[in-house]
């Protein structure tokens, strides 16, 4: 589990792809920034850009992951060399200070604007129609790994669901999300609560 609050910008230093064909997945070697290290362990989950991943290797500066093709294919940003946001797995003993994450990514939404507007920057992204009845207003989302605030949704044209975000100058200033551009691909998960939610009242009444 994790918070959606980023601890550190690493940078994905390599991608060397694994063996097994073109169903094969990719090896990332991840410069960690300033995130610590001391206490990961082989086998430790951390948070790329939202999307949980397993510690296979470390130094003390850097940690190695395995992505598999299915992974590959559900997110955005872990095929390339780049910034990520990074997060080590909640502990019990640290401040819940985002929500509940489960560094499972749902879909790959879209930016349709991101601009500055006054001291805070606006965030406006295009989610697919399958996330639509889990995104409410002041409700919560992750975006590349970050926990944010819906502060306005709703339903386009071409089966999209548009919601705002708005982001704070700290934000801006600790996360990869100040490298957005219109167009550009986004991992978005979910809200947990809102998950369970869903399937408790999807399931058939009692008789």
């Amino acid at each position: 589990m994790f918070t959606g609050i980023v601890a550190a910008v690493g940078k994905i230093n390599s991608v060397t792809p694994l063996e097994g064909g073109p169903d094969a997945g990719v090896r990332l070697d991840v410069h960690a920034g300033g995130l610590p290290l001391g206490d990961v362990a082989l086998g430790d989950s951390i948070a790329l850009n939202g999307a949980c991943m397993t510690v296979v290797a470390k130094t003390a500066d850097s940690f190695t992951v395995d992505v598999s093709r299915e992974s590959l294919n559900c997110t955005a940003g872990l095929d390339a060399p780049g910034e990520v946001n990074l997060e080590k797995a909640l502990t019990l003993n640290e401040r819940l200070g985002g929500h509940l994450v489960s560094g499972h990514v749902d879909g790959i939404g879209h930016v349709h604007r991101f601009e500055q507007v006054g001291e805070s920057w606006l965030l406006m992204v295009d989610a697919p129609a399958s996330l639509a009845r889990y995104l409410a207003y002041k409700g919560s989302v992750v975006v590349n790994g970050v926990s944010l605030t819906v502060n306005k949704v709703g339903d386009v044209d071409g089966g999209v669901c548009r919601f705002s975000i708005n982001l704070i100058p700290h934000t801006i200033e600790v996360t990869t999300l100040r490298h957005l551009k219109v167009g550009a691909r986004v991992n978005l998960e979910i809200d947990l609560i809102a998950r369970y939610v869903e399937r408790m009242l999807s399931l058939d009444k009692p008789a």
